[in-house]
């Protein structure tokens, strides 16, 4: 068995409101996430001796770790910054629970956040969105991070025959979520229709495609999980984990419709011992609506080329076969950049401890996937949760 699987819990997590939050500056948000957390896990600061942050756009440090360390007045002997698009939540919660597992440290405090709704200007944003293009190949053309995402969902409309409604699915599904949940930033009900009439932003990309643009922080405590049963909630483990990296920008991709997902997965997979059919949800990277497609078929949920047809069955929505993004994902809870999928994250934790609420969780759930990626489908983390060790 791996030395990792079931040996890290998470004990301690919470969020901090999200949407405009204007009056909290992106390092306030993060404080506030962590001090949540904290709470939540009902320890002191000064009993974290780890500390793992990612680094703010709205409002960056050269050494944004130990600037967060040093508001909070803690002094970690384990303390590190990362940023690796939206993968950085679950890349550096395996880091986290390695370093745990080798004795650098015990109790790790991860929280992330920033200001991206109301900490950038307009300016700003649309310089953020057309700066990730390869200098040579990518940027003399123009395109913006939608539109990279278009290419994805152009490729696999024909090479697959997926279709625009499809993806639209995708949209429908987390929004029902959202519906559900009192913290999301978008609760009101859409259609297909909704989405295929949206503003189109890339071609086939409409506005209800795309994530939203948030403020907002988050956060969790790990430990092992012999000292987790000295805490107040039931420990959530972490039974596997894995990661994929397949290229930094989109025109040096392998493939448009096949992903790293598939090897973070298949390693996830692994390490915990369970496949596909033993999870009760998931909870996937949904920066646009195609990419929660590409991932559904590499993560095994359904056949290559079935993704969009799985979703529009209704199978991720509420009381579907795998409910997917039950706090409304990027789409409709929340997408304060880098740190969005802390959020799937700390969801999680909520629905192993069967402590969401009653309309939205998830019966008798006991093991979870949760995946992220960062950079146009580069970079990829995927963890399977449990409520149990074995």
């Amino acid at each position: 068995m791996h030395p990792l699987r079931g040996a890290i819990a998470i004990v301690g997590a919470a969020d901090t409101p999200v949407g405009v939050i204007a009056h909290l500056s992106a390092t306030q948000l993060c404080v506030d996430a962590a001090r949540r957390a904290l709470a939540d896990a009902g320890i002191r600061k000064d009993q974290v001796d780890g500390l793992i942050t990612c680094n703010s756009m709205a409002e960056p440090y050269m050494y944004h770790a130990e600037a967060i360390a040093e508001y909070l007045q803690i002094f970690p002997r384990y303390c590190m910054s990362a940023a690796t698009g939206g993968g950085t939540t679950f890349s550096v919660l395996h880091q986290a629970a390695s370093a745990i597992a080798t004795g650098m440290c015990h109790t790790v405090l991860i929280t992330m956040a920033d200001s991206l709704r109301s900490g950038l200007s307009r300016e700003q944003a649309m310089k953020t969105q057309s700066s990730a293009g390869h200098a040579q190949f990518e940027s003399p053309y123009g395109p913006t991070v939608p539109a990279f995402y278009a290419l994805i969902a152009r490729a696999h409309m024909a090479r697959y025959g997926t279709t625009e409604e499809q993806f639209a699915a995708v949209a429908v599904a987390c929004r029902e979520h959202a519906h559900l949940n009192p913290s999301a930033q978008m609760r009101e009900l859409i259609t297909v229709d909704d989405v295929l009439n949206s503003r189109l932003i890339a071609d086939p990309l409409h506005l209800l495609d795309c994530s939203l643009v948030s403020d907002g922080g988050s956060a969790v405590v790990v430990t092992s999980a012999e000292r987790a049963r000295d805490f107040p909630h039931a420990p959530v483990y972490l039974l596997g984990v894995g990661e994929g990296h397949g290229h930094e920008h989109i025109s040096q991709a392998h493939s448009l419709t096949t992903s790293a997902a598939r090897e973070s997965g298949e390693r996830a997979y692994a390490m915990a011992g369970l496949g596909p059919r033993d999870m009760d949800l998931a909870q996937l990277y949904d920066c646009f609506t195609p990419t929660v497609v590409v991932e559904l078929e590499d993560l095994g949920f359904c056949p290559k080329g079935e993704g969009g047809a799985f979703a529009a069955s209704g199978a991720i929505g509420p009381g579907g076969a795998l409910p997917v993004n039950t706090h409304g994902g990027l789409l409709s809870h929340c997408h304060p950049g880098n740190p969005g999928s802390m959020f799937a994250l700390t969801e999680t934790v909520l629905q192993l401890r069967h402590a969401a609420v009653r309309a939205r969780q998830v019966a008798n759930a006991r093991t979870a996937l949760v995946h992220a990626q960062g950079g146009i489908m580069s970079s990829h983390t995927t963890i399977i949760l449990g409520r149990e060790r074995d």
